[in-house]
């Protein structure tokens, strides 16, 4: 949820979504402002990766592939301020973070193996950038 910072996971079960999950975005000792932005799965269904504008971060979960269950994994900052949207490339390589309020897109690695992201240190200077799409 955007305003508290957690993801919740829900099963599909007789045409009804049904919650079993919740789980905090943000490091345990971090107590500053911060909001939830986007979400997204890697290509191979096996990593979850959501933003923390404030915390200026991507979260990092693995999905369990027997109960859809997260775990996290870790924090990737993310360079910038604010980060708004986030895309994976379709090839599941790379991850590219839009940081609206410091006008820049950050590209990183994704080690396939781990899930983590290491930053190439690739950065496409934009005004406000909030959205981004693969075509």
């Amino acid at each position: 949820m955007e305003t508290n910072n957690t993801i919740t996971a829900y099963k599909y079960q007789d045409g009804s979504l049904i919650p079993f999950q919740t789980i905090n975005t943000l490091p345990s000792n971090f107590n500053e402002i911060s909001y939830c932005a986007d979400i997204h799965i890697s290509p191979d269904g096996r990593y979850l990766y959501g933003s923390n504008r404030g915390h200026n971060s991507i979260s990092i979960f693995t999905i369990s592939q027997k109960t859809g269950e997260l775990s996290l994994i870790g924090h990737q900052s993310t360079f910038g301020i604010y980060p708004r949207n986030f895309a994976i490339d379709p090839s599941g390589e790379y991850l590219l973070v839009a940081n609206q309020k410091s006008d820049n897109i950050q590209v990183f690695n994704i080690d396939n193996k781990t899930g983590l992201l290491t930053s190439n240190f690739q950065e496409i200077k934009l005004f406000g950038p909030v959205c981004l799409k693969f075509l």
